[in-house]
């Protein structure tokens, strides 16, 4: 059973422009010329943390992590500066993911994404699969409309969703709507999130990271009251999310799974899925599996959607250690 490797820090941290008035933070770690990866956080809008990095063996892998526009450190903030998210599209992540590539000069690269990150790593494979090494994703998320109605709608007329699994939780989550526009949450959250009631916009914003923050492990961890700094950083976070929904990802409906197979073809790939993901279920990653079956696909058994959780971080650092040439 593999562990997470032990905690390091970068050895080079920047700043990076990238137009439209954004700022990207950028941070490389491990072995400066070790194998180039590059590591897509989830979210959208979560930013990387110090445990993302521990996923590569830092002897053998060049790491990039950067926080995506509008969350973690780059600039604008989407909480804390109020900013603008017209130019805050998965289209635009590619091209920054691309900009950043050419900016330190590395060719091609591994592409490593979970939750929102699988969804961004396919997105930038099937656009630049020349540009890709590998691939290893967990959680899978697609945006399709199934997918958005089971965790953030309360199901479909095709059957329940995660709140009929949480109903304690759903019930925190919908509080800040309104009864009569409970039918259309995505929206109604929309209306808050981005409305003149600073008030409203906070207490919705801790609603809805709360009801991701609980439902990420199989098994429910300490909650903490956040801070007015951790308010506006939910903010943020929700905002982004919300945003990204609301326009399904720019994607066609079922895009990044029909053309897995042709886009993604001689592209070595792993897909990491928790049976018991409550954010992202399984039935995604099986989809795309079945349409993809050049990739390898492991169905982690008593894990649900956290990379923490000791069957998937195994099955994923097994992935990066195998990649890199190690037994």
């Amino acid at each position: 059973m593999r562990d997470l490797y032990p905690a390091i820090e970068p050895f080079h941290t920047e700043m990076l422009k990238v137009g439209d008035g954004q700022t990207l933070y950028v941070e490389e770690c491990g072995n400066p010329d070790g194998k180039p990866a590059v590591f897509l956080h989830g979210g959208p809008g979560s930013g990387c943390s110090p445990e993302h990095r521990r996923q590569f063996d830092p002897e053998l892998y060049h790491v990039v992590l950067f926080d995506q526009r509008g969350a973690g450190r780059s600039t604008p903030r989407a909480g804390a500066d109020f900013a603008d998210l017209t130019t805050n599209t998965t289209w635009h992540l590619v091209a920054d993911i691309e900009a950043i590539r050419e900016h330190l000069g590395i060719d091609s690269w591994l592409v490593f994404g979970g939750s929102w990150g699988s969804t961004l790593a396919l997105a930038y494979a099937q656009t630049h699969p020349e540009r890709v090494t590998e691939l290893v994703l967990r959680g899978i998320f697609t945006l399709r409309n199934s997918e958005l109605a089971w965790f953030y709608e309360g199901g479909s007329e095709h059957g329940g969703g995660a709140s009929s699994v949480l109903p304690d939780w759903w019930e925190d989550y919908v509080a800040p709507i309104a009864p009569e526009r409970r039918g259309r949450l995505i929206e109604a959250y929309w209306e808050i999130l981005n409305g003149t009631d600073e008030g409203a916009r906070l207490r919705a914003a801790d609603a809805w990271t709360q009801w991701e923050s609980r439902a990420i492990h199989l098994l429910p961890e300490p909650e903490e009251e956040l801070t007015h700094e951790e308010l506006l950083e939910a903010l943020g976070f929700a905002r982004i999310e919300n945003h990204y929904f609301m326009h399904h990802g720019w994607l066609r409906e079922g895009q990044l799974i029909s053309e897995a197979r042709e886009r993604l073809a001689g592209i070595p790939a792993v897909i990491v899925q928790g049976r018991y993901d409550m954010c992202c279920p399984a039935t995604t990653a099986w989809d795309l599996h079945r349409a993809w079956p050049e990739a390898e696909f492991h169905l982690v058994e008593a894990a649900g959607h956290a990379f923490s959780e000791p069957g998937i971080t195994d099955a994923l650092v097994t992935a990066t250690d195998r990649f890199a040439g190690k037994d």
